[in-house]
């Protein structure tokens, strides 16, 4: 190790003193100053030259002492030079100078590099002389290692040699068993010399074991072709067994060759037969192709089966060669067939079509059950169920599947000619009581015709024609909903048909729609995965929920026509000189008969609560509108009338409220004495009175405008604005000619309204037309009814006009069936939609004839379904919850 002598340290600058003459007088502050001054210390790391100097000269005073300060930091600096040559001097020429170190260290680094090259040689001659040390062992392994693979090759070799020769004898002798593993063993040492066969003997060696495959090959096709061709196939079945051996020793290409050859053979009858003979070979002899079959897989289990190896599987090759050859006859026969035209019509009979196939599908059902269970019985079951790829299913019956258009065109004229049928059958059987839970027959007979068509195709085919099917069955369902079902509620004139056959649609309407969608879910879990989405039959299931729409609808009307001697009633009085208010008018206690009456006779035979509901709702709707229009035709009303009409509101509100007990046949009806200790009956879902009040109470404004007086003006005009709240001239002046104000004064009024109108801030409060005065007004104009009809906001302009300037009657009037009506209800669908959207009323424009009855069946449909959506269950689903016990 290096060493180096300490270093000598510097020696400590002494503080520096600077010495100041007497000053004069001063003051204690540069007293101080000076001696802070002489306590700061050059050598200090942190010295600040400025702020010595301002110690220092801190006073005016003190600028005479400069020269003096000067002179003692120059002799302080020399005597810091001389300090600092004299320790240079010795450091660099001292006994232990820095330079006498550094050449120390460099001797020592030397030797050192020197010792390590040293060791280094050393290692290198290790190193070869290790390597010259094991070369020889080396050489000593290398020449052991050639010497074993020599000895292993000759010993090989020798097998080999002796092998052939034995192998050879053997195939002279016929000795299969034993050639078969003699054979393996040649093979596998062959394999060894593959690599040797530049050399000479090796590779005439192994041209003569090639030779020998070669002439075993053709030997045992030979022994075969003879056996069979002499019949001797029993008497020499050990030999042609252990022949089989041999073949399979010889590799898959033998093995085919033989397999094909005997399955050539085995069908050459066969295909001679039923390929050579247009009558035997036709769709009309089917059954014989698999009967024949049949008998030739019975003799081959009985006489041949166990000359072939069981891993070959020699049953299952022979029936899939017999599946392929048929499936390419099919093809011809069907092909053929369609060419041969007469007159347009084809040749192929579709039932014969049908049964071919169907016989086709069970002979491959009956092929895939028998080999499948022979996987399961095997032994080595996980190689069997490996090695088995064969799958009898559609292996010939896909020859039938392009085809099967026809069979699904059949089912379309079959479903075509059920239709009419279906519309002039009696609802009810001769022999049957009407049920409220009846469904009609024709809709039980063809969801059975849907079900067994619907599982023969799927056994027939899952892709296409399922498809196609799907299709076919989508079309009449729109059939039977709109000719059928639809159809037998136009029946009847305006009276509309009977309760009974109402609520039979209804019931089917909604049957149908349920199993619309169970059927679409049937489909497409039978149906190809790919096809899957394009199987659809929301638009049936809507049509359905269309129908039974207009079925609730329907019955809706049956109590609107028992409803008119009331409303004429409530038009014949005379409201104008009406002098006081009494509990009730008249007309409602009729109205309220008729209402209750009808609607305890039509809710019990309504199963489903939800249509319960729906009817309660538009009854009420229906209703409200009636009163509306009736208030128009009872011009003019006084201010008593009015106030009347609004009391008779209330009541039928009240009354109203309590229509859905009628559908709880557990309590007796609203209005008839009960046990006074039987449980009262549950009260009205809260959602259903929220819904009556809301039908009923649009009535008010107009209700509490005619109340108004006409004078003072003011007063009429301000509540016209609060209550109507519209813009409209032509609307304020009809509520004048309701009221039967004198027209005289209506050209103030309306100077008044118009000034009232246009004031600031109140004109952004008010729309252009109201909603309930425009349409109802212009209906006075043309003499067109708005109040009853199918449902809330199905009334338009240019429909159900009624004859007559003096009165307006029903909307079901006897100019139009109650089917006409449903049928304009549907076509108004989509416009009363936009029409509901816009707060200005306005006349309804028709919408284009060219839109079909399904569409409009389905718009309808859907109309409910969002309507009945505050209950909280979706039309058309079967719920059991009772009606009492709904929630808001």
């Amino acid at each position: 190790m290096i060493g180096f002598p300490p270093r000598t340290p510097f020696p400590t600058t002494p503080k520096l003193r600077l010495y100041y003459p007497s000053l004069p007088t001063t003051s204690k502050a540069v007293i101080m100053n000076i001696v802070l001054a002489e306590q700061l210390s050059l050598d200090s790391v942190e010295y600040d030259p400025i702020a010595h100097l301002n110690l220092l000269f801190s006073h005016p005073s003190t600028v005479s002492s400069v020269g003096r300060v000067s002179s003692t930091l120059q002799r302080h600096k020399d005597e810091l030079t001389k300090s600092i040559d004299s320790l240079e001097t010795a450091q660099a020429y001292g006994p232990d100078s820095s330079l006498e170190r550094m050449q120390s260290a460099q001797a020592e680094l030397a030797s050192l590099f020197q010792r390590i090259e040293s060791v280094r040689n050393r290692a290198l001659q290790t190193e070869r002389d290790i390597t010259t040390m094991t070369a020889d062992i080396k050489r000593l392994d290398g020449t052991k290692r050639n010497l074993t693979h020599s000895m292993t090759a000759l010993k090989r070799l020798q097998m080999l040699t002796t092998a052939y020769d034995q192998l050879r004898g053997l195939a002279k002798t016929r000795q299969y068993r034993e050639c078969a593993g003699l054979l393996q063993a040649v093979l596998q040492l062959m394999r060894h010399f593959n690599s040797y066969r530049s050399i000479e003997q090796i590779a005439v060696l192994s041209r003569n074991v090639n030779e020998l495959q070669r002439e075993l090959l053709e030997q045992v096709c030979e022994d075969f072709e003879l056996a069979f061709a002499k019949g001797e196939v029993a008497a020499r079945r050990g030999m042609l067994a252990e022949a089989c051996l041999v073949m399979d020793a010889l590799g898959e290409q033998a093995k085919a060759r033989l397999i094909t050859w005997y399955v050539n053979t085995e069908l050459r009858e066969y295909r001679s037969v039923f390929r050579g003979n247009d009558e035997a070979g036709s769709l009309d002899n089917i059954g014989r192709r698999y009967a024949w079959f049949r008998r030739m897989l019975q003799t081959h289990e009985g006489e041949h089966a166990a000359i072939f190896p069981a891993h070959w599987r020699m049953n299952e090759t022979l029936s899939m060669a017999f599946c392929d050859g048929t499936r390419e006859d099919f093809k011809g026969i069907l092909e053929k067939s369609m060419r041969r035209t007469d007159g347009g019509t084809n040749k192929i009979d579709v039932n014969l079509l049908l049964s071919c196939l169907q016989e086709t599908m069970d002979f491959e059902q009956s092929l895939e059950r028998r080999f499948s269970s022979e996987v399961r019985a095997s032994i080595d079951t996980m190689s069997s169920a490996d090695d088995r790829v064969s799958n009898f299913n559609g292996s010939i019956s896909v020859a039938f599947e392009p085809y099967l258009s026809l069979w699904v065109e059949s089912q379309d004229k079959t479903l075509a000619g059920m239709i009419p049928k279906y519309k002039s059958q009696p609802l009810i059987p001769p022999d049957e009581e009407f049920s409220p839970q009846a469904v009609i027959p024709s809709a039980i007979e063809l969801f059975h015709f849907y079900k067994l068509t619907l599982s023969q195709c799927a056994k027939l085919s899952t892709g296409e024609r399922l498809l196609d099917l799907a299709k076919t069955l989508a079309k009449y369902l729109d059939e039977y909903a709109q000719q059928v079902l639809f159809t037998l509620l136009q029946r009847g004139g305006p009276q509309g048909p009977p309760v009974q056959d109402i609520i039979l649609v209804l019931n089917t309407a909604d049957f149908w729609h349920t199993n619309a969608n169970q059927l679409e879910d049937n489909i497409k879990k039978r149906i190809d995965p790919e096809m899957a989405s394009k199987v659809d039959l929301s638009t049936q299931a809507d049509a359905f929920m269309g129908v039974a729409s207009a079925a609730v609808l329907a019955l809706v009307h049956k109590v609107e026509v028992d409803c008119e001697p009331a409303w004429r009633e409530m038009k014949n009085t005379n409201w104008s000189r009406m002098e006081s208010v009494s509990d009730h008018s008249s007309y409602v206690s009729e109205l309220l008969k008729n209402v209750n009456g009808k609607t305890a006779e039509i809710l019990p035979l309504v199963i489903k609560p939800q249509y319960a509901r729906a009817f309660c709702d538009h009854l009420v709707e229906n209703i409200a509108n009636s009163y509306i229009s009736n208030v128009v035709q009872c011009r003019p009303v006084c201010e008593v009338g009015a106030e009347q009409m609004l009391l008779d509101k209330y009541i039928l509100t009240k009354a109203f409220e309590n229509l859905l007990a009628f559908h709880n046949t557990n309590y007796p009806p609203p209005g008839t004495p009960s046990d006074p200790n039987a449980p009262p009956p549950p009260p009205p879902p809260a959602s259903y009175i929220k819904r009556v009040n809301q039908s009923m109470t649009k009535i008010d404004p107009l209700l509490k405008t005619l109340q108004v007086r006409p004078s003072p003006p003011e007063g009429l005009v301000q509540a016209y604005l609060n209550l109507i709240g519209d813009c409209s001239d032509a609307n304020f002046k009809r509520i004048l000619e309701l009221k039967g104000v004198p027209k005289k004064d209506h050209s103030h009024l309306l100077e008044l309204f118009s000034i009232h109108r246009d004031g600031a801030g109140v004109g952004r409060t008010l729309v252009q037309n109201s909603p309930l005065l425009t349409p109802l007004f212009a209906s006075m104009g043309s003499g067109i009814s708005i109040g009853g009809g199918i449902a809330p906001g199905f009334a338009t302009a240019g429909h159900h006009a009624s004859q007559g300037s003096g009165s307006v009657t029903s909307r079901f009037d006897a100019a139009t069936s109650l089917g006409e009506k449903l049928l304009s209800a549907a076509r108004d669908m989509s416009t009363t939609e936009r029409e509901g959207a816009t707060s200005g009323g306005g006349a309804t424009a028709m919408t284009s004839d060219k839109a079909t009855i399904n569409e409009n069946l389905k718009n309808i449909g859907n109309f409910f379904r969002r309507d009945i959506g505050a209950l909280g269950a979706r039309f058309g689903k079967r719920d059991i919850t009772p009606t009492g016990a709904g929630h808001d």
